[in-house]
């Protein structure tokens, strides 16, 4: 049995330029503080790892609609190369602040030979952790390195609705080999049923177990936030032109300023730290997303929103969004281009506080179950 004084280790994607990343790393680090535990997050060169065949990635990146993606985004990269590097800063500033991290990375060419024993039990979660191709070959975000009692998931997400035959037995060994596993998403549920014969529970994102007093806590005003009310806009895919002129429409007849924050001509919006993004949602009038967190930042904060579904990207990527908005009964905040313009501000979030209450004694309840405190 450990105690509250023990020693947790954290195993995420570790990456400086995605929001809900950082969010729900810091998010997964205080609600193990909350419950007394030392907590660290430890590094993963994945870069070292990457044993996952050409022909595999191609086919990720490569599939009907990511390849003008892709290649776009990566000229607009690196013509704006500075914006982008003072981004990263930025967001390795935000993680210096608040995310205990190790000073070494794990790999496949280094692995601290007392790394096992340095920590009571080790939480891998939230985000893809188990998606196959962010794994790039490593096993350890299922934990092989430790021994079978210290592997826990906290809300793994496979980020993917069927895993590739190539990769059954590898996962089929690694699932078994986990002490405990909860997941983000009904569809993980269903693999890890599907390849162990196991039923697991399904938990919110960490960054729900966090209340908005939280979030608030550390949240941080934007310099350029708009004096006037206004739509911010969050899209990690290409955004139609049909849905633009939406937007447009939406904003002139409610008057209301349109903010993109993934605008790069925009630098100081596009610099925007997680603490800044968590108070653009919190002020926004309201907010047009196709971000997994960005739906969920906006529950949080109680922000009018529609989620839509991103374009060029397997459907099952979807999935998760439609999940989150029925858990939480916001079917009807799945974006359409007939709902109407003029009500698009009325979202009644009276429920919301009693899902959450439910949702976070579950994933509390598990926690403590699975470290046995």
């Amino acid at each position: 049995m450990v105690t509250k004084s023990s020693k947790v280790g954290i195993l995420t994607l570790n990456g400086y330029k995605n929001y809900g990343n950082r969010l729900q790393n810091y998010a997964t680090q205080e609600v193990l503080r909350s419950l007394g535990f030392q907590v660290e997050t430890i590094l993963v060169d994945r870069k070292k790892n990457d044993s996952v065949k050409f022909t595999q990635r191609l086919s990720n990146i490569f599939t009907p609609g990511k390849l003008n993606k892709k290649f776009r985004s990566k000229i607009n990269r690196y013509l704006n190369k500075e914006i982008v590097e003072e981004r990263r800063k930025i967001f390795v500033n935000f993680t210096r602040k608040y995310i205990n991290e190790t000073d070494y990375k794990i790999s496949s060419d280094y692995l601290p030979d007392n790394l096992s024993d340095s920590y009571d039990f080790f939480i891998t979660g939230s985000d893809q952790v188990w998606n196959p191709y962010n794994l790039k070959g490593t096993s350890y975000y299922f934990l092989t390195f430790s021994e079978k009692r210290k592997r826990i998931a906290f809300a793994a997400s496979f980020g993917i609705s069927e895993i590739p035959d190539e990769y059954r037995g590898l996962y089929r060994k690694w699932l078994n080999g986990m002490y405990r596993i909860a997941v983000r998403e009904e569809a993980g549920a269903k693999i890890v049923k599907n390849l162990t014969g196991y039923d697991v529970p399904v938990l919110v994102d960490p960054t729900m177990m966090l209340t908005k007093k939280d979030w608030l806590s550390i949240a941080k005003p934007h310099v350029a936030k708009p004096e006037n009310n206004y739509i911010l806009t969050y899209f990690l895919g290409d955004i139609s032109d049909q849905n633009k002129r939406k937007v447009q429409e939406i904003a002139k007849t409610n008057k209301l300023e349109v903010i993109d924050l993934m605008d790069i001509s925009n630098k100081e919006i596009y610099t925007s730290d997680p603490s800044e993004f968590v108070d653009l949602i919190n002020s926004a009038s309201l907010v047009f997303t196709d971000s997994f967190h960005g739906t969920v930042f906006s529950i949080i904060m109680q922000t009018p929103f529609f989620s839509v579904e991103r374009k060029g990207v397997d459907p099952t990527m979807f999935s998760r969004l439609e999940n989150l908005l029925k858990k939480f009964k916001f079917e009807n905040r799945k974006w359409n281009s007939n709902i109407n313009k003029r009500d698009v501000l009325e979202v009644d979030f009276s429920h919301v506080k009693s899902i959450l209450d439910t949702e976070r004694a579950k994933a509390f309840n598990y926690i403590k179950e699975a470290i046995d405190i």
